[in-house]
């Protein structure tokens, strides 16, 4: 291979742990926000699908920051503790979601309508679906499983807010407040499937 293709290999890879970088900052911006407007909305309406999205983003921001260590040091010994780290935080995502539909189910608990809770989860739903999709293409583009299965951690993010937002908005307009359950049940699934797939690819 001549030095003048190298380099452009070289160069090219360093652009896209650039732009996967920019992603991750992206994600803990939003995410770090989105704590604050989410505890807002949870103690004002007494929601806990809004509480445990609360939580969601606290492993999604868990999950970024091992991406961005990830990233900024790649080898293969890095990689792998990456990856179960990713997979613990997919194992835990399915855990809390478990135990919110439990107590929701078993305790009766009807969350009021939630105004500002609409509307994060409505942007939310948005926002970590671009993400998603760009840390998705970058990992394919970089060889890199970390920051493709990390991609795949904000599309459950994703998914999350659209159950969440579905929730609110059946609750608020026929006061359907199982809705949310249903999807949630459908995000476990896809959770512990990750977590698994995380799991097998690490040593």
């Amino acid at each position: 291979m001549s030095s003048a293709k190298a380099t452009t290999i070289t160069g090219g890879r360093g652009l896209l742990l650039r732009r996967g970088l920019r992603l991750e900052y992206a994600t803990l911006g939003w995410n770090l926000i989105g704590l604050g407007v989410l505890a807002t909305a949870a103690l004002g309406s007494g929601s806990p699908a809004l509480a445990g999205f609360g939580l969601d983003s606290l492993i999604e921001v868990f999950a970024s920051l091992v991406v961005v260590w990830q990233l900024k040091g790649v080898h293969k010994a890095r990689e792998d503790r990456a990856m179960r780290l990713i997979g613990a935080a997919f194992a835990a995502l399915a855990a809390y979601l478990l135990l919110q539909l439990v107590l929701v189910f078993f305790t009766g608990v009807r969350p009021a309508t939630s105004g500002l809770g609409i509307l994060w989860t409505a942007l939310t739903s948005v926002v970590m679906l671009g993400l998603a999709w760009g840390k998705i293409r970058t990992g394919h583009a970089l060889g890199n499983p970390v920051l493709r299965a990390e991609g795949k951690v904000t599309l459950v993010d994703a998914y999350l807010a659209g159950a969440v937002l579905a929730g609110l908005v059946l609750n608020a307009l026929l006061g359907w407040w199982w809705a949310d359950l249903l999807a949630g049940a459908v995000i476990i699934y896809y959770a512990v499937r990750e977590a698994r797939h995380a799991f097998r690819h690490s040593p």
